[in-house]
């Protein structure tokens, strides 16, 4: 790799801007959102739109720093929670209901990045979800599914067609997502903290909270150089826990994903991807992968609780690159890294409050983009007009993942399900 160990492509090719200064001296906020990553992002800007202007955004590091600046940058509906999931616990009527929130918060994006004109290299050509396997069921299954019980129509893509669009030998069949898209994550959470700013919340970049306490019907945030009394507060920190109260922190598992990005690849690119749709599998443990603009091809997977470095992540990504398209063999990888996602137990987003002005959004479990849009806006809308949309997420509280043995359970069952994928790969030949 030519790159800097610690530089992601994304960190690489960032939208250039002025650093917010941190939070020095005492200050006042009506809200204040900790984290500058998408649930806190959507949130503070849910809040301007609505036409509160008192809102303060404390982030540790840099706006997208974490999980949000990471990730593949699919702009997909859904939850970790699959559909079926959604539905045998929901009910059909309450399952509807959430699962619209995501598609919903995907039209948002895509109308948020056209009217802040956000530079984030969006790419509206929908998603594909080709099938690792050569029993077309799965995918009849879910097409089915979505369609009978969530109003989503997903388009067939027979064996050939798909090998047209996408060509690899390795997969058979597939389905379509047109009302989907994928973007450089880091650029749009730039754009998002600028469109916030713009309409007057106050982003402090390397501030991080070290207290947080109840002081009579305010809250009290102390960083390094300064403090914050607010009426209510937003904790956003998903996978990089911000160690401010222990039932919202140990209600998730910080859990790693890897990404990793060729070098321009030019004409070799049409070799594999005859698409603009963003691609990922059907196994459990699937990958995921783009073209980029620059021809360059991003490629992501795995999910573990070791964070790997990256010379450790491009071995173990070129060994699954590999298998997908051999005919880029010996093609250079010039970054790579790994990032924290936020996961609970039932694999759902965990949104709620207290009753007395704290508010949290985490757990989107690596489908970050569509379900945090959504979070935001059910946090703006409960502070700034005390509307209970919200609370359709209170079955999925903040029950404890029991770190550190949630680690070894999170891991089993992953290299569980990873050989079921392996073994079924192996009986069908």
């Amino acid at each position: 790799m030519k790159s800097s160990s610690s530089t992601s492509y994304y960190r690489a090719t960032a939208t250039p801007y002025p650093t917010w200064a941190p939070l020095q001296g005492s200050a006042h906020a009506r809200v204040a959102v900790v984290g500058g990553g998408f649930a806190g992002l959507n949130t503070a800007l849910g809040l301007a739109e609505r036409g509160v202007r008192d809102v303060v955004l404390l982030e540790r590091e840099q706006v997208g720093f974490g999980a949000s600046g990471r990730n593949g940058g699919f702009v997909f509906a859904g939850y970790s929670l699959g559909e079926q999931a959604l539905l045998d616990q929901q009910g059909e009527t309450r399952a509807h209901a959430l699962f619209k929130l995501t598609t919903e918060a995907v039209g948002r994006i895509r109308r948020r990045v056209a009217d802040y004109a956000i530079a984030c290299d969006a790419v509206d050509e929908g998603v594909i979800w080709a099938n690792w396997f050569r029993d077309p069921a799965v995918l009849r299954r879910r097409q089915q599914l979505l369609a009978d019980h969530y109003g989503v129509q997903w388009h067939w893509l027979p064996e050939t067609e798909l090998r047209a669009l996408v060509r690899s030998e390795r997969y058979h069949d597939g389905l379509y997502e047109r009302d989907a898209l994928h973007l450089h994550p880091l650029n749009y959470a730039i754009g998002l903290a600028a469109a916030a700013a713009g309409q007057g919340v106050r982003i402090h970049e390397y501030s991080g909270v070290r207290s947080l306490v109840r002081e009579g019907l305010q809250w009290r945030l102390r960083t390094a150089q300064g403090e914050l009394l607010a009426d209510q507060v937003v904790l956003a920190c998903g996978g990089y826990l911000a160690g401010l109260r222990k039932p919202i922190d140990r209600a998730i598992l910080p859990i790693a994903t890897y990404v990793m990005v060729t070098e321009p690849l030019g004409e070799r690119l049409d070799e594999c991807l005859h698409t603009r749709a963003a691609v990922y599998d059907s196994r459990f443990a699937f990958d995921y992968y783009r073209a980029l603009p620059d021809t360059r091809l991003l490629w992501g997977g795995r999910i573990s609780v070791l964070n790997r470095s990256p010379r450790g992540v491009q071995r173990l990504l070129t060994r699954d690159l590999l298998r997908v398209f051999p005919q880029l063999a010996g093609v250079p990888i010039e970054y790579a890294w790994s990032g924290l996602m936020s996961y609970a137990r039932h694999q759902m987003p965990q949104i709620g409050g207290d009753g007395h002005g704290l508010w949290w959004a985490q757990a989107f479990g690596g489908h970050g983009l569509a379900p945090t849009c959504a979070a935001g806006e059910l946090l703006a809308a409960a502070i700034a007009e005390g509307d209970d949309g919200w609370k359709r997420f209170a079955g999925y509280d903040l029950g404890s993942t029991h770190r550190p043995f949630g680690y070894l359970a999170a891991q089993a069952s992953y290299w569980w399900q990873q050989s079921r994928d392996c073994l079924k790969t192996r009986l069908e030949g």
